[in-house]
């Protein structure tokens, strides 16, 4: 019998319906673990005990905030090879990927134990005389964590982190294809030390339990990554109720490759930023703009890089990519390749492979001879798929790069000095990458893209405070008491 989770609400744990099985995309026939998704009451209930919980939780000191956070860093670090081998096994990605993201989410915990004990505030004289001015930070109340399945513990690490550490109590909603890492990280945070209620684990589907989530009157704030879809309807819910929203929606990245650019470090940060994770991260670098005096060197070394590219089950020792995470992530990859082709894209890969095992196995995609109208410039495949657009110049390059509306992350590959200078302050993108791929960023810097990729407060390292917390001004007058 295959293990079994629950919901955890208020401190207890919460059963509900309809049993969902967590199955290994490399392996079919492995039932990860079993949970019964619980609905809109469960939810309801959720947020209650947060509410309960945040007059306690906010009044702690930040010693107490960052012991917690401090020990269950250390748990999850300790923890790696077990909790990464989960990881691997539930979402797809290949071992020493699962264990490097797992690694990630121990140095976010332990990142913002850190940052719950720095100074957040100031204490100003008054253009008055005697009177003092002090600007605090506290936390906003009662938070809805919604997070998806591609990062199943860092990203909610990255947004529970701050949450607590600022005195917020949580209610978390993980994505239903990855129950088990989201379950480890809650039990592990709750057992070093939070009260009843300050951190609940919310299991079950989207569509029944995100309505209460995001729109019930007891949040104060909903954070949430995911499609730009259901991103956008969050808002157009909670913008009029005045309560604060963060999210993060995606990306459609260009990694642009100019005439100078060395091969070799061009063909890695190519095939590393677009099929690590089996391209299925917001930051992948989903379409290359390659100009025209390398374009056809480039597209023939990434080839034969991409014909010893190994796929296999995730946890398998050599391999460079696993599975797709689930069917209908599957389906939409090919659908998207189906699209390329009918609009003139010659598609190189992309076939479904037969392994050792039945799993959602794909061979890398590159599509070539593409424009940048083609929808596959344009929209997010979030598969094992890389379009190429050739292009004249730098200039064009520039302006290809800049077209999309889905500002996440750009990267250029260069030997130039002045080009990385002037493609770095000119690229609408929220982050840029200079000879390194698009994805892969650091946990104590700002997180976030423009355009349709966010909305809100940037996430993680300093910024998140910005999110988590709201200022208060406050006046002392001569002569008032003092405690």
């Amino acid at each position: 019998m295959s293990r079994q989770i629950t919901s955890v609400v208020g401190g207890s744990t919460v059963t509900g319906g309809d049993a969902h099985a967590d199955l290994n995309p490399s392996d079919l026939s492995d039932v990860v673990l079993e949970y019964g998704g619980v609905d809109a009451s469960a939810a309801k209930a959720a947020l209650e005990a947060a509410a309960a919980a945040f007059p306690l939780w906010s009044r702690t000191t930040p010693w107490e905030r960052s012991t917690v956070l401090d020990k269950a860093g250390s748990e999850v670090l300790a923890r790696a090879d077990e909790l990464g081998d989960l990881l691997a096994r539930e979402e797809g990605k290949t071992l020493p990927e699962a264990k490097g993201e797992v690694v990630r989410a121990g140095q976010i915990l332990k990142y913002f134990a850190g940052a719950a004990l720095q100074p957040h505030g100031h204490l100003l004289d008054s253009v008055r005389p005697g009177v003092e001015v002090s600007v605090t930070r506290e936390p906003i109340g009662v938070v809805s964590v919604i997070t998806p399945w591609n990062f199943p513990i860092a990203i909610p690490a990255w947004k529970i982190a701050p949450a607590l550490a600022y005195g917020n109590s949580v209610v978390f909603k993980p994505a239903e294809l990855v129950p088990g890492s989201a379950w480890e990280l809650v039990d592990i945070l709750n057992r070093a030390g939070l009260p009843a209620g300050a951190l609940n684990l919310v299991l079950g589907r989207g569509s029944v339990v995100g309505p209460v989530l995001t729109t019930d009157p007891l949040v104060n704030g909903v954070t949430f990554t995911g499609s730009v879809g259901t991103g956008r309807g969050i808002l157009d819910a909670d913008a009029p109720l005045g309560r604060k929203v963060q999210l993060e929606l995606g990306g459609k990245n260009p990694l642009v490759i100019v005439d100078d650019a060395d091969l070799a470090t061009a063909v890695e940060v190519l095939v590393q930023g677009g099929f690590g994770s089996t391209g299925q991260r917001c930051t992948a670098s989903s379409f290359a703009v390659v100009t025209d005096a390398i374009h056809d060197r480039l597209v023939a070394a990434v080839q034969e890089r991409l014909s010893r590219w190994t796929v296999g089950d995730a946890r398998a020792a050599g391999i460079e990519m696993g599975p797709v995470v689930d069917p209908s992530q599957l389906a939409q990859d090919l659908r998207y390749l189906d699209v390329a082709r009918s609009e003139g894209g010659e598609v190189h890969g992309g076939e479904v492979l037969e392994l050792g095992t039945a799993g959602h196995y794909l061979s890398p995609a590159l599509v070539l001879g593409t424009k940048s109208s083609d929808t596959i410039n344009r929209e997010e495949v979030f598969g094992p798929v890389v379009s190429v657009i050739r292009v004249a110049d730098y200039d064009e390059a520039l302006a290809t790069a800049n077209a999309s509306t889905m500002n996440l992350s750009a990267g250029v590959v260069t030997t130039d000095l002045a080009t990385a200078t002037h493609f770095r302050r000119s690229s609408k993108a929220g982050m840029v990458m200079v000879n390194l791929p698009t994805a892969g960023v650091d946990f104590h810097v700002p997180f976030g893209g423009r355009g349709d990729s966010s909305h809100g407060p940037r996430e993680q390292g300093f910024a998140a405070i910005d999110f988590f917390t709201t200022s208060k001004t406050a006046y002392t007058a001569p002569g008032s008491p003092r405690n």
